[in-house]
């Protein structure tokens, strides 16, 4: 449920209201940007998993283009985990759940689709797997493989772009298989940890996103997540953005989606010039950087969605 607040700011015809999201327990700040007049879609944004804010400068784009074309935007912080872990995707996608229907309480019913960026492009493959109402998907580096497989590439791809050669890659194959067998139950703490003592020192340890000690049990819940399941139950038109990615397999990725997607003529794929993982120009971080092509093809991507009947 949603409670509203005050309007926050009004221009260019957008309105834009705080909310709270109650949620399992959790209390989720929340802003909803509408249309000067009655919406004709909604969306809700997801998160990656370095940053929970609502405020984050891809939600805000959405906020700003979105309503003046008829489409609400409801953005939300992501629910905080005491020990620093990932928020488990299962949770994301109840507290998800919290905020569609607060959106639907807000805007009625019309269509409602999800944006989603990294690893909330996961949590809203997860949503729309199991639940059909999910009216579109708009992604962005979504990637078509398992975060574990995932963070290999990506970690690999550190280390290449920061001049290390097939040795140090070699050992980083080593350390994150540890980590991973580790957190799979399939290697004694004890021994993995005697592996990140090993390189530890190395210069590139940094770039290897394991940690130098390590848990006792699990950390990683959702490490072994395939999303060639989730993209094999899709049933709603999906649009798809990548760039020249630091972080995910773009063209294992779009294997997966043409080999799993059950309709192909409901899926477009864009790989945007002059991007990285963000769709941003030259991997900027803040509102003057997003792509033209980005905003071009999301907006008359989603008005070709609302002009056809599902």
């Amino acid at each position: 449920m949603g409670a509203a607040g005050g309007v926050r700011c009004c221009n260019a015809g957008v309105i834009h209201r705080r909310l709270s999201i109650s949620c399992g327990g959790a209390e989720l700040p929340a802003v909803l940007s509408l249309p000067a007049g009655p919406a004709r879609a909604g969306v809700v944004p997801l998160h990656p998993s370095d940053d929970r804010s609502r405020s984050q400068f891809l939600f805000e784009h959405l906020a700003q283009v979105l309503p003046t074309r008829g489409v609400a935007v409801l953005r939300y912080d992501r629910r905080p985990m005491g020990d620093g872990r990932d928020v488990p995707y299962q949770v994301q996608v109840d507290d998800l759940r919290c905020a569609r229907d607060a959106l639907a309480d807000e805007i009625g019913p019309v269509p409602m689709g999800l944006w989603g960026f990294s690893q909330g492009a996961w949590i809203a493959l997860l949503a729309a797997a199991e639940d059909a109402s999910v009216a579109f998907l708009m992604l962005v580096g979504c990637s078509a493989v398992s975060p574990a497989r995932q963070m290999r590439y990506g970690t690999a791809e550190q280390l290449r772009r920061a001049g290390f050669g097939a040795s140090d890659l070699a050992e980083l194959e080593q350390l994150r298989s540890a980590w991973e067998r580790q957190q799979r139950g399939d290697l004694p703490r004890a021994q993995a940890q005697a592996v990140v003592d090993r390189y530890r020192g190395r210069a590139w340890f940094p770039l290897s996103w394991v940690p130098d000690l390590l848990p006792d049990g699990r950390a990683w819940d959702d490490m072994d997540f395939d999303p060639a399941v989730a993209i094999g139950r899709l049933t709603c038109p999906v649009l798809a953005f990548y760039g020249d990615d630091e972080w995910i397999p773009v063209q294992e990725s779009i294997e997966v989606w043409r080999g799993r997607f059950p309709d192909a003529a409901r899926l477009t794929i864009l790989e945007l010039p002059g991007t990285t993982h963000y769709p941003t120009l030259g991997g900027g971080r803040d509102l003057a950087s997003v792509s033209p092509d980005y905003t071009a093809t999301l907006t008359g991507w989603l008005d070709d969605v609302l002009a056809t009947p599902r």
